[in-house]
């Protein structure tokens, strides 16, 4: 980094690092394992070899999903012991801690455990009973997988296992909600030893696709394709009103597909565009949020979709992958549609011009780079033609490896392929974690019929009315997701909250697509919403007023999911291409009202009651109801529209 780049703000990396341990509990690893990190590189690097290499159909493919699963969670597990200190505090001391080392190998052998007893586990033991050594070790199993979880993924998921464990055991007098019951030696081995539970569809979708396209996110990331995506997104927009802004949010959802983390990507792209923003004279807390709320919307942007896409695609039966990444197309597009309006109307209002020309990305530079898009696209246009995810990834992988030879200063070397490989297994190691423990969750959930008795619970609240049940299922996902990670909340909400809808009467994949959404908006709805903190910490703004922000600049995310619940076309459902269209327009001219009030400004400063009147049309024409109601809105933004400029032309001239 230059003096320069320095004095702008920009971070160097080792800032970078440390904001993200601050607000990423994901990313507060060892910094110094001392003599064990070569030990920690070579399981890394193992662990995504296995995963490769039994993606590969020459080799049969993945093991059977028990014995897939124990390899990916024991293996993932004995990395975070290792790489993930007791204490946050531990993070900057040199070593490893012997009882580390103690935990490492038992959490391991604990995983390990189920491929030497496969048979046993599977067939005898389900006849004759499990053994006092089965139970130990599951009973090892499931704590140290509890005590990994809050190490790398946190406190909160840890705290909802636990009381989902205890409910199964003391749940049996709990009014409406109680069950059958359950000792802890048949809790603890159909938590440990079944595929309902940790090594259910959350671990299994890790253990095949999720930890290939983490892997491919690393090795675009190391051709340089992030670097090329704040590139082109400056290029494309830089020369507008409030450029840098624009940049920010196109360059993060382009960031997006890759990453598939909210805070990661907050800080991987705002240590570049936060400086940029604060220097074309936006206020701080502004920067930090325009980069939090793209950022979050990373997690909705094709292909990847923060990783729930591929659990999403087991769990709703009328869809495959491919079918999702296209779905996810126009809720996505509107949203970033919304963040996109909302940096206009802020630049609008405090007259933010574009960057001059000689700042931005050439034309020509542009296009001689465009050969890094080439994985992207290639696995986009597999899975969209049917191919499987694990073809699509490994494909994409091959690809990311080939173009970084096109130019010599992003050529793989050995040393670097291998970096790559201890990556791939650092960036999963959370999610991993995170699909087990929910795994607890859902599992006793389905072995107590917990489910079908929340569904029950929320449709009673919610009589005969169709938005009291979607707004008490949005305040349980935001709950949620202010402590769980995208993935795991989708998996706890798509088994508790989704049945509620779909029981109602919402689409299937409406209902599942809505869960999901407002799992995501957590991290950037305060008071827990840890993007907005990130950015913060890198604009050195208030990150309560950067939270408030975020929530005005992604107030689409709060109104979308709405739209396709009552209009389930806008997913594709039973939709015709004009009815989509018609949908699309009115539904994006209301959000351009709703977020004009949100940002204080449209064609002007408002008056009270033209702020009053312009979220009435907007909400007017995001719910159509019939052509009244919409032509209404459509007038009302059109008046105010007129009557502001009349009134800024009045003023201009004075």
């Amino acid at each position: 980094m230059t003096n320069q780049e320095k004095d702008e703000g920009f971070l160097t990396e080792e800032e970078q690092k440390e904001v993200l341990a601050k607000y990423d509990k994901e990313s507060s690893f060892r910094q110094f394992p001392g003599k064990w990190a070569w030990v920690i590189t070579l399981i890394a690097v193992s662990l995504t070899v296995f995963h490769i290499w039994r993606a590969f159909p020459q080799t049969g493919g993945p093991l059977v999903s028990l014995m897939q699963g124990a390899v990916h969670l024991g293996t993932a597990m004995g990395l975070i012991f290792l790489l993930y200190p007791l204490r946050k505090g531990g993070r900057h001391k040199e070593g490893v801690p012997w009882y580390d080392v103690i935990l490492a190998f038992l959490a391991m052998a604990s995983c390990y455990y189920i491929l030497f007893r496969y048979d046993w586990i599977t067939g005898a033991a389900r006849i004759m009973g499990f053994s006092t050594l089965d139970i130990i070790v599951a009973t090892i199993g499931i704590v140290l997988l509890l005590e990994a979880t809050r190490r790398a993924v946190g406190l909160p998921i840890v705290a909802i296992g636990v009381i989902a464990i205890l409910y199964g055991m003391f749940g049996t007098n709990i009014p409406y909600f109680g069950h059958g019951g359950f000792d802890w030696n048949g809790l603890s081995r159909r938590l440990f030893y079944s595929s309902d539970a940790i090594f259910g569809t959350p671990i299994q979708i890790s253990s095949t696709y999720i930890y290939l396209f983490l892997f491919f996110g690393v090795m675009l990331t190391k051709t340089g394709v992030g670097q090329y995506f704040n590139d082109l997104a400056f290029g494309l927009t830089g020369r507008f009103t409030g450029g840098t802004a624009k940049a920010a949010v196109a360059a993060s959802a382009l960031q997006g597909t890759v990453t598939g983390s909210s805070v990661a990507n907050t800080v991987a792209s705002g240590s570049f565009t936060i400086p940029m923003m604060k220097r074309a004279k936006f206020r701080p807390e502004f920067a930090a949020a325009a980069e939090a709320s793209a950022s979050t919307g990373g997690q909705i942007m094709p292909p990847i979709m923060g990783a729930a896409a591929f659990i999403m695609a087991e769990y709703v039966s009328t869809v495959n992958y491919s079918d999702i990444i296209i779905i996810g197309i126009i809720p996505a597009s509107l949203y970033f549609a919304g963040v996109f309006l909302g940096t206009h109307f802020e630049a609008k209002r405090y007259g933010i011009h574009g960057l001059p020309k000689e700042e931005l990305p050439s034309t020509k530079g542009l296009l001689k780079g465009s050969y890094l898009l080439l994985p992207l696209i290639i696995i986009v246009t597999m899975l969209v033609n049917g191919f499987t995810p694990t073809y699509a990834a490994l494909t994409g992988i091959g690809a990311a490896l080939a173009v970084s030879y096109f130019r010599k200063d992003t050529r793989m070397m050995p040393r670097d392929i291998l970096d790559a490989l201890e990556q791939g297994a650092k960036v999963a190691l959370p999610v991993i974690a995170a699909c087990a423990s929910a795994g607890i969750i859902v599992g006793t959930v389905v072995f107590t019929g917990l489910g079908g008795r929340i569904a029950g619970g929320l449709i009673a609240m919610a009589g005969d009315s169709l938005f009291l049940l979607l707004f008490f299922t949005m305040i349980a996902c935001i709950l949620l997701g202010m402590g769980l990670p995208t993935t795991a909340n989708y998996v706890v909400t798509a088994s508790m909250a989704a049945p509620a809808l779909i029981n109602f009467g919402v689409p299937e994949v409406a209902a599942h697509f809505f869960v999901f959404y407002f799992g995501i908006v957590a991290d950037i709805t305060p008071p827990v919403c840890l993007a907005a903190y990130a950015g913060a910490g890198i604009a050195k703004a208030n990150p309560m007023r950067a939270g408030v922000t975020a929530f005005k600049l992604a107030i689409a995310a709060f109104i979308i999911p709405y739209v396709f619940v009552y209009n389930p076309q806008m997913l594709l459902v039973d939709a015709d291409v004009l009815t989509v269209i018609y949908l699309v327009l009115t539904a994006m001219l209301g959000m351009a009202a709703v977020s004009a009030v949100m940002m204080g400004y449209f064609f002007n400063t408002f008056k009270w009651y033209e702020r009053l009147l312009l979220l009435a049309a907007g909400i007017m024409l995001i719910y159509p109801e019939n052509l009244l109601i919409e032509g209404s809105g459509f007038v009302l933004v059109v008046l105010i529209a007129i009557v502001q400029r009349a009134r800024k032309k009045r003023s201009e001239s004075t």
